[in-house]
């Protein structure tokens, strides 16, 4: 009877072995969870530094969903201070102000600006050091490598399928530049006068690529598919 009660407890440590076992492994790979991208803030600033082929710039970038608007403001080194106004209706005003020649282009894409969940499926790369940070690194649909830092979730670095490399200095959540600078300058309204200033200027935009076919940030992000900006 003791030999058969001892065979009893040890089958049945057995099996509670087994299932304490099961239980951990399954803990575990819930804990293992593939990381996902930070949605973006509603609002933010944040400080880019662009390297494109050695051409670098200095881009100021404020993000704001609520009101449907985005503003690149872009030093280029040494160089014209170009400014990238994108509204969620699709239209983009380029623009230069003075002491720089006056110049405006408006465009119109079928598109308006990022949704904040724009990462939403992006693929998981796994983690990587950039500018001295450890970091989560996705990519989406082979445009964008986006890096994140483990510790903040903040955005630490983008390299785009143009090359174009964009390291965030400062990203301020919540921060919103004051609606008197979202007004595109009055000469971006007169048809005739703009056609002037773009004929006699055009060359001024092109070679800061602030127009359709360059490489300014804006214009890089506008080549994701439609489902991330807003309708």
């Amino acid at each position: 009877m003791l030999a058969m009660t001892s065979a009893t407890d040890a089958v049945s440590f057995f099996f509670l072995f087994l299932f304490l076992q099961h239980s951990l492994s399954t803990a575990a790979s819930d804990s293992i969870s593939i990381p996902v991208p930070a949605d973006w803030p509603n609002q933010f600033h944040s400080v880019l530094f662009i390297n494109r082929s050695g051409n670098l710039q200095k881009t100021d970038l404020w993000y704001d969903w609520p009101n449907g608007r985005n503003f690149n403001i872009i030093q280029h080194q040494l160089g014209v201070l170009t400014y990238d106004l994108e509204w969620d209706n699709g239209t983009s005003f380029y623009y230069t102000l003075e002491p720089f020649n006056k110049t405006c282009k408006i465009i119109h894409f079928e598109v308006g600006i990022l949704r904040p969940d724009w990462l939403n499926g992006a693929n998981y790369l796994g983690q990587e050091y950039a500018d001295n940070f450890l970091c989560n690194v996705w990519e989406k649909v082979d445009f964008i490598t986006y890096y994140e830092d483990v510790l903040t979730r903040r955005p630490v670095k983008w390299i785009f399928y143009s090359g174009m490399v964009a390291h965030v200095i400062t990203f301020e959540v919540g921060a919103v530049l004051e609606d008197e600078h979202w007004q595109a300058p009055v000469y971006c309204f007169g048809e005739t006068e703009n056609e002037t200033l773009n004929k006699k200027n055009a060359l001024l935009l092109e070679s800061e690529d602030a127009v359709p076919g360059g490489s300014s940030l804006g214009m890089l992000m506008k080549g994701f598919p439609h489902y991330a900006y807003a309708k």
